[in-house]
């Protein structure tokens, strides 16, 4: 199977860990961030040593027959440990609980990524094997224990994973539930691939040849994995990160009818020009500043009568109470303005010493009065006319 497919993998991973770098150096506490962090280091590690010219290189810079075994088998290890810790982290939780299963966590896997260093130095495995090391030293002493460790490991943390993911899947929806289902095939592709592994090296000790399973097969299966671990990690991360600034897109789309209405009502009132790169959140606050303006220049040609009227008409016609709200303060704010523009001298603002109650009173909807005028637009004189003839 071409290398790229471990290349473009690791490149991939650890872009993403430098995007994640600034973050964890501004909070280097935060756990979450930590898990995230080892997690795309560990994911590009595996990809990058696992590579065959990246195995012999290191063989030829240590100048250890081999040493790559024991450095690929500790990587995927630390991927493993990493899998679990930030699902721990991610799910959540009392920070003690948390705490001590990530020490737990972290203390076993570490004693793993130990004991298969000290496996090989006891062991003896001068030829090299690029690709068939797992079954051409299967019954080898001390590399044979080694071999086994790490998938046990391997197979374990599948195993947890898959189980972990099911379970959670259950509790929850949308694009977390979507990434945990993700999670749970990759994993279960992961558990073929050590199925594939642990098969080959058993057909060694009963002294059968099924290398095939684990050069041939296996690494596929990883190639196959991985994409659904890392998307499903990654898929609720992404979506969480991007629905701040979709949904302040959306409300800002859904405040325009409103925002145009009230737009420029006087001559010595206008509205403060927002910068083009201005984020979406700041765009929403301005026109919700905006409208809010607005009602204050219109207040004092507000027709609670209108108003009233239309609401009764509203739930006369079946809407439900808050559309009828709606609907009636978008009625009283297009009269409103009509009126004001039917008085040039602004006689009425200038006359009026007290504001009375604005649309909606405290339970306001800006969105669904904008939504009332959109639906009902051109609001004033037509919404007006329904309301009479109603009455």
């Amino acid at each position: 199977m071409s290398d790229l497919s471990f290349f473009g993998p690791a490149v991939l991973g650890a872009l993403a860990f430098l995007i994640r770098l600034p973050g964890l150096l501004r909070n280097p506490r935060d756990p979450l961030l930590r898990a995230v962090a080892m997690l795309l280091l560990t994911a590009a590690g595996v990809f990058l040593f696992g590579s065959i010219p990246m195995i012999a290189k290191v063989n030829e810079i240590t100048g250890i027959a081999n040493i790559s075994a024991p450095l690929v088998y500790s990587i995927l290890t630390a991927f493993s440990g990493s899998c679990i810790v930030l699902l721990i982290n991610w799910r959540g939780g009392s920070p003690a609980r948390i705490r001590r299963a990530t020490r737990w966590c972290v203390g076993t896997y570490g004693l793993v990524i130990v004991a298969l260093f000290g496996l090989f130095a006891l062991g003896d495995a001068p030829v090299e094997r690029l690709r068939d090391l797992d079954t051409y030293y299967a019954n080898t002493p001390y590399i044979r224990e080694m071999i086994v460790l790490y998938l046990v490991a391997h197979t374990a943390s599948s195993l947890v994973m898959t189980s972990l993911c099911r379970r959670w899947s259950r509790e929850v929806d949308g694009e977390l539930r979507i990434g945990l289902y993700l999670m749970v095939f990759g994993y279960l592709v992961t558990v073929a691939y050590d199925v594939c592994k642990f098969s080959a090296v058993g057909a060694r000790w009963a002294g059968h040849d099924w290398d095939f399973l684990s050069t041939d097969i296996a690494r596929p299966l990883a190639s196959v994995a991985s994409p659904f671990v890392a998307i499903g990690f990654g898929l609720p991360l992404v979506v969480q990160r991007l629905k701040g600034p979709w949904w302040d897109w959306k409300r800002h789309r859904e405040l325009g009818p409103l925002w145009r209405l009230l737009q420029n009502l006087t001559s010595d009132h206008k509205s403060p020009r927002v910068s083009f790169f201005a984020p979406p959140g700041v765009r929403v606050l301005q026109r919700e500043s905006d409208i809010h303006d607005g009602f204050l220049t219109l207040n004092p040609y507000f027709d609670r009568g209108l108003r009233d009227a239309a609401r009764a008409d509203a739930l006369a016609r079946g809407a439900a109470p808050y559309d009828a709200e709606a609907y009636a303060d978008a009625i009283m704010l297009t009269a409103a303005k009509e009126a004001l523009l039917a008085d040039p001298g602004h006689q009425v603002i200038a006359s009026s010493e007290a504001l009375q109650d604005g649309p909606g009173g405290d339970s306001l909807d800006l969105a669904r009065i904008s939504k009332a005028l959109r639906r009902h637009s051109p609001a004033g004189a037509v919404i007006r006319e329904g309301v009479a003839h109603a009455g």
